[in-house]
């Protein structure tokens, strides 16, 4: 492997701005890391900003599905795509969320043999759905998910995250982004 984030040749800016610099601190002392994503995107500043601050609302922010329901959706979404980073950096995610490493491989491996409520199994069917085949998701589709206790919100929620997934997934893909060393062994 390379220090490289991605196969592409993108110098992260030198010096990063005083903001993005505080930012990656940050990382580095709440995850013991910067993640590489964010070092690829560390060429361009505006690029850097948009990310984050689309992750950010979509993964950190307030909503009605938890912290390792979101991370739950980016693990199954990523599997689907086969994208290594972010099996490799969700799967850790949902290893330290769960406090159960077994169910993080079962849904890098294939989400269908995890032990889910029924809650769960609707939210990755939808997640799912998004991925493989958005434009045939139709009312019945939304109404399973309320049926399975979501809200309006919490269904716009899970659309999102799929779907900022999938993005992701290709840009990683694309870019032969590389994870961290560190996400391999975290949280087994």
């Amino acid at each position: 492997m390379t220090d490289a984030p991605t196969a592409l040749d993108l110098p992260q800016m030198d010096p990063l701005p005083e903001g993005t610099q505080k930012y990656f601190d940050l990382c580095q002392d709440k995850l013991g890391l910067v993640p590489n994503v964010l070092r690829a995107h560390a060429f361009d500043q505006a690029k850097l900003d948009s990310f984050t601050a689309l992750y950010n609302e979509l993964m950190l922010a307030g909503s009605g599905l938890s912290k390792l329901e979101r991370e739950m959706i980016a693990v199954v979404v990523s599997s689907i795509n086969k994208c290594f980073y972010c099996l490799t950096a969700h799967g850790a995610a949902v290893r330290q969320l769960s406090g159960d490493p077994r169910l993080g491989e079962m849904l890098v491996m294939n989400w269908r043999v995890a032990p889910l409520d029924a809650r769960q199994t609707a939210m990755l069917a939808f997640a799912e759905k998004v991925t493989l085949a958005s434009a045939t998701i139709v009312e019945a589709d939304r109404q399973a998910l309320r049926d399975a206790g979501f809200t309006d919100r919490d269904i716009w929620d899970i659309a999102n995250v799929a779907a900022f997934f999938n993005m992701s997934n290709r840009v990683a893909s694309a870019t032969k982004m590389h994870p961290n060393d560190e996400y391999h062994s975290q949280f087994r």
